[in-house]
């Protein structure tokens, strides 16, 4: 036996009594490897490297998963039953629901994929019936890795009395990542500028003319603000409210950032995050936005497991995590529109400190806690959260 294996050995033989006895036996241990020659703790490092490539290369064969094209999830993900459409954005093909009582405009309509669901069917509202006097549609923009999917509760309910419009943004659900024009934007990066043309650019082609309630959640609630504030100069009457929903802008220090999120910023580790995706890791990661992880399913974990496997798509959270963080608390206090801003008590990611920030700044803003919702607090409870944004949109 060479000095390497037996080393091992040692370690092996010995852990469970370091575990019994504790810090002497620990260190008992330790000077008696340290009486060794400089050789022997080579020979322990390199059988030490070896096994933790090997493990890791077993790890990486284990959880390698190829990317799935678009129209392998199109039938579970975007069947028609439920509304959803691909429209043409500037070259892009956009997933998008539109609903409740509206004209849509198909114009710019791409083709659908006929399929059945495992989703309870959801009839859209395709009559003639004009916008409701009075009634803005809204937009509902989600956060980082999530989809349009995340406002199904809140579509439900809002979608009874005005038109509700919601889509998987550039890098994310079903849409994908940035392509025809967008590629020429900034270089197709995905910085707030471009989500912001980009949401203009939506309403656009869906032919939007009125004012709009601009709601988003994380990523998806700055978005929202940074819109506001991309048209403040040009088109200000364009967004009507605001509701922000745990939303970025500030500067925070997580309590608990999701793994996938953590590993996509780091860029020397893309060929590994842009071909694995450990279900079990994902599961935690969605547990831990949640306020109450009990509240999550297997078929959610499935959305979002299938979802981030859409082709294009790891790729792209890298280069999203990647883009400087934007923290213009300056642009948020000259935010003129009503707003309302929603938070989970319980949001381990962005802090409910953070709520009071937005509260301060913008002039006449409402804030909604809710002690025991997480991170998505319009996921874990559409009907809580829906009754606040009803409340806020009644207001005159």
């Amino acid at each position: 036996m060479n000095c390497a294996q037996s080393a091992i050995y040692f370690i092996v033989r010995d852990a469970p009594d370091l575990g019994r006895v504790g810090c002497g036996a620990a260190w008992a241990y330790a000077n008696r490897l340290s009486r060794g020659s400089i050789n022997e703790w080579r020979g322990v490092v390199v059988v030490g490297v070896e096994f933790l490539l090997v493990f890791l290369a077993v790890a990486f064969a284990l959880s390698w998963r190829a990317d799935r094209p678009v129209a392998t999830l199109v039938g579970r993900w975007a069947p028609e039953a439920l509304g959803s459409r691909f429209v043409e954005v500037r070259g892009m093909a956009v997933h998008v629901r539109d609903e409740g009582p509206h004209t849509p405009n198909t114009s710019e309509e791409g083709p659908h994929t006929p399929s059945t669901s495992e989703e309870r069917p959801r009839t859209p509202n395709t009559s003639e019936e004009e916008p409701r006097h009075g009634l803005e549609p809204i937009v509902l923009l989600h956060g980082t890795g999530a989809s349009l999917h995340t406002w199904d509760g809140w579509a439900a309910e809002l979608a009874k009395t005005r038109r509700v419009i919601r889509f998987d943004l550039p890098g994310f659900g079903l849409t994908g990542p940035y392509a025809g024009h967008w590629l020429n934007e900034e270089g197709g990066r995905y910085s707030l500028l471009n989500y912001a043309q980009f949401v203009t650019a939506t309403l656009d082609a869906l032919g939007v003319t009125q004012p709009v309630v601009l709601a988003g959640n994380s990523l998806g609630g700055q978005i929202a603000w940074e819109t506001a504030d991309y048209l403040r100069t040009t088109q200000p009457q364009r967004v009507a409210k605001l509701i922000l929903v745990d939303s970025a802008g500030y500067d925070f220090t997580p309590i608990d950032m999701p793994k996938a999120f953590q590993a996509a910023e780091i860029a020397l580790l893309s060929p590994i995050t842009e071909n694995t995706l450990p279900r079990f890791l994902l599961a935690q990661d969605v547990r831990s936005v949640y306020g109450d992880p009990g509240k999550v399913t297997p078929q959610l974990i499935d959305r979002y497991y299938e979802l981030a496997l859409r082709e294009g798509n790891r790729r792209a959270l890298g280069l999203r995590m990647r883009e400087p963080r934007s923290i213009a608390p300056e642009r948020i206090a000259q935010i003129t529109q009503p707003t309302l801003i929603l938070w989970g008590g319980q949001d381990r990611l962005i802090p409910p400190s953070n709520a009071a920030l937005f509260a301060h700044d913008i002039k006449g803003s409402q804030l909604v806690m809710l002690d025991r919702l997480g991170h998505v607090p319009q996921e874990e409870d559409p009907k809580q959260t829906v009754a606040a944004v009803q409340a806020f949109l009644a207001q005159k």
